[in-house]
């Protein structure tokens, strides 16, 4: 049993060191991606330097599944450029156009009222109830370039769930029975 059995422990410990080396592998890869998406959002200034275009609001500009690059900088913010912005009370940033900018001589803040390109009327019904203006802390970031399409791989995992835990549990059997 002296050759046999140091053989199956050999093969368990080369199994169980391939298991960790796996873990540690995807450890660092969840690290990294981490790492690149705090350096984005200090390079861009913006809290969310890459968002997906979730409506039709914004046709023929920018359509739905668009992946839109954000910026944030301390210039100010004039009516014709598109913004990102959160309203309270939503979890899902808008990305609307600023139609109309209102400078304050006395505080020195600006108010700003947004739009969608392909909707009707300004965006005050899609604002907190009571809000009538855009203030600089409701602002995400500027676009300032954007991918076409790229973003409907996000919508259709958000959309149709069983797609995502289908590709998690793929990647999960890959990473599993990977021999490298």
């Amino acid at each position: 049993m002296g050759f046999i059995g140091e053989t199956v422990d050999s093969v368990r410990s080369i199994q169980i060191r391939q298991f960790l080396s796996q873990v540690v592998s995807f450890g660092m890869i969840v690290t990294s991606a981490l790492i690149i998406w705090k350096a984005l959002m200090c390079v861009t200034g913006s809290e969310s330097p890459v968002v997906v275009v979730l409506s039709e609001s914004m046709e023929p500009g920018f359509k739905r599944g668009d992946i839109l690059f954000l910026h944030m900088s301390e210039d100010p913010i004039r009516a014709g450029e598109i913004v990102v912005f959160n309203v309270d009370g939503r979890d899902i940033p808008i990305v609307h156009r600023v139609i109309k900018v209102h400078e304050r001589l006395d505080t020195a803040e600006v108010d700003l009222l947004t739009k969608g390109d392909n909707n009707y009327e300004d965006d005050r019904l899609l604002y907190a109830q009571g809000q009538v203006w855009l203030h600089r802390h409701h602002i995400m970031g500027r676009a300032v370039g954007f991918l076409p399409y790229v973003g409907w791989v996000t919508i259709i995992m958000t959309e149709k769930p069983i797609v995502k835990y289908i590709l998690i549990g793929a990647l999960g059997l890959l990473v599993i029975t990977s021999k490298d």
